[in-house]
């Protein structure tokens, strides 16, 4: 069949506004949606814009726990100024009562379900939902940005079908939500690489953490040393993630692309390129059609440089699971209608160059110390393989 690939996209994407001074201004997923329109990645017989479909409460329940769901419903409906949940982690200055979260943040996990829907039943090989990777959120509790877990909500959806699901998580932050909710869970690899959680949040994801009973083994974590550059991510990435997929053998690879680990990103202490999240959207590509009759879908996440960054990076992310070139330029139509609203430059080149976030302290050290991480983590392997 086809290589068909769907991009699971909406305005109504842009509800999901957690306040009005909030990091994550969904102004990133317009900028995106019309990057990719300008460079002409939608235009071709086997890439097509699909809407989402809202959540169910049963399907929200596939990773929540039912009076967290009613809570958030609650308050979605009555929101009151300056109330706070803290036994839900709603409330906080990170997740704010918003009118209208329940709604919003359904329609996220929605897009996700839609796109696995189209991987299952064949209406698409890969899907990305550049909304989704909200991959705090735990079964009741709200952090990170994240209301509801769609990543955890579209892993549970593919578990129901029977299928064996790899993981993978790029964001700058540890998988933690992911993470836990599979934590025993021997059908489920998650693999995260991230900033170590002994500087940034949410303060998870030690090599140590690897799963439990049944699960044990199948939690892999690969922490990251502050700056760490586009050549040492994409080392360890290529060291562990391969050789632990090929083990685990998934019927289906769920992706979270959240570009918080680049060099311009305020929000974290890495140095990766646009560069990085080509190569590593590409990787899960091929890793797909090798083991799994190419069935993928890829998520979002975080990415806080909303201009200059999370545009040119998922982009970058969509032209390399559909499988067409990425332009050398960022198109001057794109840049003609953003340049106005922009608080900074935009960006001409598609890709960003090392040089231009030189020097980067302790470079080979921090490269040596992440090998060793990852060397290790791959030399362990998984449960029965070696």
């Amino acid at each position: 069949m086809p290589c068909r690939s769907a991009f699971v996209y909406s305005p109504e994407y842009l509800r999901y506004k957690l306040s009005e001074e909030h990091p994550l201004n969904p102004i990133r997923l317009a900028l995106t949606d019309s990057l990719i329109e300008a460079c002409g990645l939608l235009a071709g017989p086997d890439a097509f814009r699909e809407a989402p479909r809202v959540a169910t409460e049963g399907e929200l329940l596939l990773a929540h726990d039912a009076p967290y769901v009613e809570r958030v419903r609650e308050l979605s409906a009555h929101p009151r100024r300056g109330s706070s949940e803290p036994e839900y982690g709603l409330g906080s200055s990170d997740n704010p009562i918003f009118a209208g979260m329940h709604e919003a943040t359904s329609l996220v996990v929605g897009g996700t379900l839609r796109a696995a829907e189209l991987v299952l039943n064949g209406g698409a090989m890969h899907a990305f939902n550049p909304s989704g990777g909200l991959h705090h959120a735990n079964r009741r509790l709200a952090s990170g940005f994240c209301i509801y877990n769609d990543a955890a909500v579209g892993v549970a959806w593919l578990r129901q079908h029977g299928l064996r699901v790899l993981y993978v998580d790029t964001d700058a932050h540890h998988g933690d939500g992911v993470q836990w909710i599979f934590y025993e869970d021997p059908k489920v690899l998650t693999i995260s690489l991230h900033e170590t959680g002994r500087y940034l949040f949410p303060g998870t994801g030690s090599p140590s953490e690897q799963g439990r009973g049944d699960g044990f083994g199948y939690a892999i974590n690969v922490p990251f040393q502050p700056y760490t550059d586009h050549a040492s991510w994409v080392e360890c990435y290529d060291l562990v993630v391969p050789e632990l997929a090929r083990a685990f053998r998934p019927d289906v690879i769920v992706a979270q692309n959240g570009c918080d680990g680049h060099a311009l990103d305020p929000l974290t202490h890495l140095h990766a390129l646009t560069l990085t999240y080509e190569h590593m959207a590409r990787r899960a590509h091929e890793l797909a059609h090798e083991l799994c009759d190419g069935r993928l879908i890829a998520v979002g996440g975080g990415g806080y440089a909303l201009w200059n960054v999370v545009p040119r990076a998922w982009t970058s992310v969509w032209a390399a699971i559909s499988d067409q070139p990425l332009p050398e330029r960022v198109p001057q139509p794109w840049l003609d209608r953003w340049r106005s609203s922009a608080p900074e430059p935009l960006p001409t080149l598609m890709h960003d160059a090392s040089s231009e976030f030189e020097p980067i302290p302790h470079r080979e050290a921090t490269a040596a110390e992440n090998r060793r991480v990852a060397q290790d983590v791959r030399r362990r392997g998984l449960p029965g393989s070696a």
